[in-house]
């Protein structure tokens, strides 16, 4: 039996009570402050303070530390268990496969959380646990094997298989996770506050990136964890994992989210009404259809004078992989454009960073990676793949500072102006170190690489708030309710980090193929022309809310 509007009215509490009870309870007082809802039915989270974005943030310094480990030493570790060099392409082609297919569909499951939690959070602790995962398999499977497995045949092995399964669960999670935390940060604040707390992911990335490699720049062999613990890998991911379990505890208890809604407890229902949104005007808020939103059906349970709330049936709450396809073929045109766009965007920069330090060896060092061990060639080599990791300590520096540099930007030329300036200073950034490699000028040129990062990290995640306030604004003007249906926030920022799976894809395909071919050079000459071609589309072909 479902109860009427009336009915329900009954079982409430007098409103005289009610706001006794509201005058009385400090904890209410403060949770109230959590978020508004507008007379119109629109939920307005309520501004932020700077110290809870930058807690916010930590999940992208430690995540990007995490990165900058990985781009350090996954190469050696691989090298170091006898990885052949045709399964080189296979490590780094299932992860962003696996992403790319899969991403669309963990971002609609957290548009559809139910749980007490919130709806992002889980999602988020679940894929840092499978990076800590990952980065145990990766940087101790060989040690792990050793003390199982006797046979070295057996022990090779198995040592390849644990740290191809480490690299790959790393890399899906590390991809994966950026996602739910932009959709987290998009539920929570206000449109003011998602552009500070973009700005802000972008300054920790550049900082956890830049601590990263100067960790594995560090001879930890020579220090006392070094003597303490087995290898230096070892010493890596007892550092790397105590950063991330730190920034990840920090950022999962930086803003609370509202649960999508409460099922079966006449309680919860209650002081979802009371602390969040007033109970004091329930009435009202019946009247604007924002229970009526809110719960999709109000049963009259068997024990009279309780109330259960049930929530939206199975089939609603599990989208289908057919309907999650079709809602993105949906997507309006300039969502679209704006992955492709992203896709430019990440094809031009990854085809410059993952392989910069070989560019580095080759091409302005003159060394070879295949001459002797013990040959000066080699050692050239080695010192040029060092010099590029400085220059991509530059890069994650520079990423940080122009964070900062966008917020003084924006308002002069707009997310428009910033979304060309980061692609065309890269491309011809990267034409140039093509053009005249040398060592100085190259260096110097890196700087420019953190204005694209810094750009990828932000204007397109900005651009997508944009849209959506754009779109509740025209539902409230219509007098509709500006509740999430169908395509929520989460399914848009999985769309979009889709674009850096695809990306990785296409780069693990073809860029190798021509790198064997034409040498390293084709790599920033291929990132300056993507980068170019990516610029014009930023230009003429996205659309900017005015």
């Amino acid at each position: 039996m479902t109860l009427m509007k009336d009915s329900f009215h009954g079982a409430l509490p007098p409103p005289s009570e009610v706001a006794k009870a509201n005058m009385d309870s400090t904890r209410e007082k403060e949770e109230a402050g959590l978020q508004s809802v507008s007379r119109t039915g629109a939920v307005v989270p309520r501004k932020r303070a700077v110290g809870r974005l930058v807690m916010h943030s930590m999940a992208m310094f430690g995540r990007e530390f995490c990165y900058a480990v990985e781009a350090a030493f996954v190469t050696p570790v691989l090298l170091s268990v006898g990885l052949p060099k045709n399964l080189y392409s296979l490590v780094w082609l299932i992860s962003p496969v696996l992403g790319f297919v899969l991403q669309p569909v963990v971002g609609s499951a957290s548009d559809n959380c139910t749980c007490s939690w919130g709806r992002r959070r889980p999602y988020i602790l679940g894929l840092g646990i499978i990076m800590l995962l990952g980065m145990a398999l990766y940087l101790n499977g060989d040690v792990m094997i050793s003390a199982f497995i006797g046979e070295r045949d057996k022990q090779r092995t198995w040592a390849i298989v644990i740290t191809m399964l480490g690299v790959v669960l790393f890399d899906f999670a590390a991809d994966f996770i950026d996602g739910p935390i932009k959709a987290y940060l998009f539920d929570v604040c206000s449109h003011q506050d998602k552009e500070k707390g973009l700005h802000y992911h972008a300054l920790f990335t550049g900082l956890g990136g830049a601590l990263g490699y100067l960790t594995g720049a560090v001879d930890w062999g020579q220090t006392v964890l070094g003597y303490s613990l087995i290898s230096e890998f070892q010493v890596i991911f007892f550092i790397s994992a105590l950063v991330f379990i730190i920034c990840l505890t920090v950022h999962l208890r930086s803003i609370p989210e509202v649960p999508l809604l409460y099922e079966n407890e006449e309680t919860k229902f209650l002081l979802e009404v009371t602390e969040s949104y007033k109970y004091s005007s329930i009435e009202e808020e019946i009247r604007n259809g924002y229970l009526k939103s809110t719960c999709t059906e109000i049963k009259a349970p068997a024990e009279p004078g309780k109330c259960a709330v049930t929530s939206r049936t199975e089939d609603q709450r599990r989208m289908t992989l057919k309907s999650l396809l079709k809602t993105l073929l949906s997507m309006p045109s300039h969502y679209r454009y704006l992955c492709v766009s992203h896709l430019f965007g990440w094809m031009a920069f990854l085809s410059n960073m993952l392989f910069f330090t070989d560019f580095m060896g080759q091409v302005v060092y003159q060394g070879s990676p295949y001459a002797p061990h013990n040959s000066t060639l080699y050692l050239t080599y080695k010192a040029g793949v060092e010099m590029g990791c400085w220059g991509l300590c530059i890069n994650a520096i520079s990423s940080s500072v122009y964070s900062y540099v966008q917020k003084i930007l924006l308002p002069y030329i707009g997310l428009k102006g910033l979304y060309f300036v980061g692609y065309l200073l890269f491309g011809l950034s990267t034409g140039l170190i093509g053009l005249f490699p040398n060592v100085y000028s190259t260096l110097a040129l890196c700087s420019l690489f953190g204005v694209m990062s810094s750009t990828l990290y932000t204007v397109p995640f900005q651009l997508i708030a944009e849209y959506h306030r754009e779109e509740e604004s025209l539902k409230l003007q219509n007098g509709e309710q500006a509740v999430e249906q169908g395509r929520g926030k989460g399914i848009d920022c999985a769309a979009l980090t889709c674009m850096v799976q695809l990306a990785q894809i296409i780069l693990g395909v073809g860029l190798g193929l021509l790198v064997i071919v034409a040498g390293s050079v084709v790599t920033v000459i291929s990132a300056s022309t993507v980068a170019l071609i990516g610029c014009c589309f930023v230009a003429f072909c996205v659309r900017y809310v005015e």
